[in-house]
């Protein structure tokens, strides 16, 4: 994008900087009462969603000149750049092809003359053919006992986005086979998740894009290593360990057979690898024909995202006000709060998809970025965030834009709970937008000395995401649309959301201090404080 059409030169900018002023000087009691239609107007549905972004601090102006911003950002150019296979990755010169990972098996995408889609299916046949097996008790351990846990071992999206997925659907997953996950170098991770199991009953799923990541390499080390302890021949582990990898001889250097090695991508970023290989465990869970579905419910919203009027669609306005919030009201944190006890790991999956995305500071073409780009994500599941941290979303001095997600039939019984859950979603999203006036406390005849403690000042927005259960398929929906949410604020704010170099450095650091530790006859070469540490941890691990 040329330096005459930057953020604040963009007429678009502009316009919303001057009707930022007007909007923020009104209250969504007012909106509401000034529009009766409104709670219909500004929602809409898709893909099995319905989204209601009427408690926003909005109106149809807004929502005109977003739509405005996000074409005068070249959005629609920039997504189908994306979904061609171009190397939207800049500072990699990589493509970004996760929604290849969804397309069907009558696509065709040729990247560098090659058919992206033929492979997807090729691995995707192979995991299902291994899940089908391990699932019948056909693929068993060395010892011929039936496999019945699986540990899935990886860090970040290797870790986050399969775990979050089983957790999500584990009313669609089998309760004779035991799914677990660990991905903190804390050995009490590994620990917790070897707890109770039998090693000839265990298979192992190493996730690792490089493998070379050291965290995963370590906790993959010891776990061959109690798995050697009890099966006490090397080649038992071919029955009790499999790798997922883009680098293939870094996993047999490890020891484990190419038939055992299912391949992704350097076109597949970490955070958006759930619907490859990564998601072997969770295909392990709830089998092949359920994990396809979640893919084809990401499919859907990929040809929403791709098709729709940026003023009905579903991930671009989602993304568009976050946008709002965080350049133009200045918002730092931004909640997700799912009304469903399973997705208790989506909060976390989206601060990882949205901050090592966004969390950006210049532009593509590296120049510094003007204005402020990606907001803290952070969550928990209601009606659990009811009682911990709601105080300071309803009362605090923070501006925190919410989103409640629930579905309207329960995966279990009774159904009253499941009604009770509902009407708190449905109640915290009425409260967050109206609060609560000194004149109605009054008139409920609260203490006068009472009314400034009890005043909710309300105008707090939120957008209401409603599904009607939570299938494979919903689930899948989900992701796409905030992955598309995240991808349109990076091309509003003219950043790359497919690198992530901010992570480098530590890793580089924590190599060499590693070995520092070990060598105590070898001074440590930091800042004081670090050297500091480093001469305390020694002291520590010396024999008393």
């Amino acid at each position: 994008m040329t330096d005459e059409l930057r953020q604040p030169e963009r007429p678009a900018w502009k316009a919303l900087e001057r009707h930022q002023q007007e909007i923020a000087g009104c209250h969504l009691r007012g909106l509401f009462a000034g529009d009766p239609g409104r709670g219909e107007r500004l929602a809409l549905e898709a893909c099995g969603l319905y989204l209601d972004y009427s408690k926003h601090l909005i109106d149809g102006e807004t929502v005109r000149l977003l739509c405005r911003l996000a074409d005068g950002s070249g959005l629609r150019g920039r997504a189908e750049a994306m979904f061609r296979g171009e190397p939207v990755n800049v500072t990699e010169g990589r493509p970004a092809l996760h929604t290849a990972l969804r397309l069907p098996r009558a696509a065709s995408l040729l990247v560098q003359g090659r058919d992206v889609v033929r492979d997807v299916h090729e691995v995707l046949d192979r995991m299902s053919v291994f899940a089908d097996g391990l699932r019948a008790g056909d693929r068993r351990g060395h010892t011929g006992r039936r496999i019945t846990a699986v540990v899935n071992v990886g860090i970040g999206g290797s870790d986050l986005g399969p775990r979050m997925a089983y957790s999500a659907l584990r009313h669609h997953a089998r309760d004779d086979l035991d799914v677990r996950f660990v991905s903190n170098v804390d050995p009490a991770a590994l620990a917790g998740a070897l707890r109770g199991l039998d090693p000839e009953e265990t298979l192992f799923v190493i996730c690792s894009k490089t493998f070379t990541t050291r965290e995963t390499l370590a906790n993959a080390r010891t776990a061959r290593a109690w798995a050697l302890d009890a099966l006490r021949d090397e080649a038992a582990l071919a029955r009790h360990f499999v790798a997922v990898t883009a680098n293939s001889a870094g996993a047999a250097g490890f020891g484990i057979e190419p038939a055992a090695t299912f391949p992704f991508w350097d076109w597949v970023g970490g955070r958006y690898s759930l619907g490859s290989a990564i998601g072997l465990a969770t295909m392990l869970a709830i089998g092949p024909e359920r994990f396809r579905e979640l893919l084809a419910g990401s499919h859907e919203v990929d040809e929403h995202f791709r098709a729709a009027p940026f003023e009905r669609n579903a991930p671009a306005l989602h993304g568009l006000l976050a946008v709002w919030y965080a350049s133009f009201f200045g918002a730092q944190t931004a909640a997700v709060i799912p009304y469903a006890s399973s997705l208790d790991r989506f909060p976390a999956y989206v601060q990882q998809l949205a901050m090592e995305s966004n969390g950006k500071a210049v532009t593509l073409d590296g120049a510094a970025v003007t204005s402020e780009t990606a907001a803290i994500v952070w969550g928990e599941p209601g009606t659990d965030a009811q009682h911990s941290f709601f105080q300071l979303l309803h009362q605090g001095t923070r501006l925190v834009p919410c989103d409640l997600i629930a579905f309207s039939r329960p995966l279990d019984p009774p159904a009253e709970h499941h009604d009770l859950l509902l009407a708190n979603a449905f109640a915290q999203a009425e409260a967050l937008a109206f609060g609560r006036t000194a004149e109605e406390l009054r008139a409920a005849g609260v203490p006068e000395r009472l009314v400034p403690h009890r005043v909710l000042p309300g105008n707090r927005p939120s957008t209401f995401i409603i599904g009607e259960e939570l299938t494979p398929r919903a689930l899948g929906a989900l992701v796409a649309l905030y992955e598309h949410s995240v991808f349109t604020q990076a091309a509003v704010w003219e950043i790359d959301p497919f690198d992530q170099w901010g992570v480098e450095l530590g890793k580089e650091l924590a190599d060499r201090i590693a070995v520092e530790l070990v060598a105590p006859d070898e001074p440590a070469l930091h800042d004081s404080s670090t050297n500091a540490l480093v001469r305390r941890y020694r002291a520590s691990r010396r024999p008393r």
